[in-house]
């Protein structure tokens, strides 16, 4: 990876931006795909639009989300230990003793508090609501000089690499997608395209798909592809009978699914033959759980793959990806873009 895309990569995940505050980290996006974008722009949901050939008819819309999940300041007790809820699927379980950064009036400090093993540990199922945070306090009084009810509150961790080009870090799900459509709208600047592409930048995904939903509805897309992650299950204690098969260095992965059209994983495929580079699969009959499913209920519906990324330990405080295979995503999706033509028929069944 060249040195500009890897420092916007890590850029990316040093920033936080919770579900619902992501405008910090869009902004840093939108300063990135300026240099190379013909047009950039935002909506009211927060989305953030990089965008090559806006007068083609054919629009390809791709939409990585930009947001992390976190926990949220409900209650500040008269010791100043802070109450929490959840904002997206974040594990209150895999909380306890971790650091965390609360995004208050300034960014401070603070701690999960865990009972020690001592003292009995903690028990069976672990709630938002059992669990508080310590920023070392004293009153209700000094913690509202710098913390009030609906603040954000982030896992303290940033990125580092591991061996064999792995990369770990917080929020990997899906500040790794937000990387991957922009680098494929940078790749395709210098190519010869026959279509519009608009790579987006989305938010709430985390929380609620608002963000897809606004940016198919302003963009009309001929065909959307979602760029998220997925469970890789490579690792002790999966199951590939229940799970799937899917490798963390293995390639990108498509999805098959009722939500899914066929016709543009065919030209995925295509693109992968082309580039003599293995793809892997996973299964998702009902609903993809990504932006992907609200993109196409939009308009007179739109036409929508997944591309994902495989990840381990999601939703965790360190998640790990592979390098190798975000390049992979990225080559995969700007030769099927450039493979276009323009005057493609996605309609499943052709009268």
């Amino acid at each position: 990876m060249e040195k500009a895309s890897k420092q916007f990569l890590e850029t990316l995940l040093s920033t936080y931006s919770p579900s619902g505050r992501e405008e910090v980290i869009q902004e840093k996006w939108l300063d990135y795909v300026s240099e190379f974008a013909d047009e950039v722009k935002t909506d009211l949901a927060g989305n953030a639009y990089g965008i090559l050939n806006p007068e083609a008819e054919f629009k390809v819309l791709l939409a990585g989300h930009a947001d992390e999940i976190a926990f949220m300041v409900n209650y500040i007790d008269d010791k100043g230990f802070l109450s929490v809820v959840k904002a997206g699927g974040i594990n209150p379980k895999l909380a306890l003793g971790n650091r965390v950064k609360v995004l208050g009036k300034e960014v401070i400090s603070g701690v999960v508090g865990v009972t020690a093993e001592h003292h009995g540990g903690a028990k069976g199922e672990v709630k938002p609501e059992d669990i508080y945070i310590d920023c070392g306090f004293k009153s209700k009084e000094e913690a509202e000089k710098f913390v009030c009810v609906g603040d954000y509150i982030l896992y303290a961790f940033d990125y580092d690499y591991l061996q064999n080009d792995l990369l770990v870090g917080r929020g990997l799900d899906n500040r790794t997608g937000s990387f991957i459509v922009a680098e494929v709208l940078k790749s395709l600047k210098e190519k010869n395209i026959n279509v519009g592409v608009y790579a987006v930048s989305t938010v709430n995904e985390e929380t609620n798909m608002g963000g897809a939903y606004f940016a198919a509805s302003n963009v009309k897309p001929s065909m959307a592809i979602a760029c998220d992650v997925t469970f890789a299950t490579d690792f002790p204690n999966m199951s590939p009978q229940k799970h799937g098969k899917v490798d963390l260095a293995g390639g990108p992965v498509l999805t098959k699914g009722a939500p899914i059209n066929f016709r543009v994983n065919d030209l995925l495929e295509n693109a992968a033959k082309d580039l003599d580079m293995k793809l892997q699969y996973e299964l998702t009959p009902r609903m993809t759980g990504t932006d992907a499913d609200k993109m196409r209920l939009t308009g007179e519906g739109v036409p929508v793959a997944l591309v994902s990324l495989p990840l381990r330990y999601m939703h965790a405080p360190s998640e790990i990806v592979s390098m190798k295979v975000i390049e992979e995503e990225i080559e995969l999706l700007v030769k099927m873009i450039e493979n276009l033509t323009g005057s493609e028929d996605l309609r499943p069944v052709r009268r």
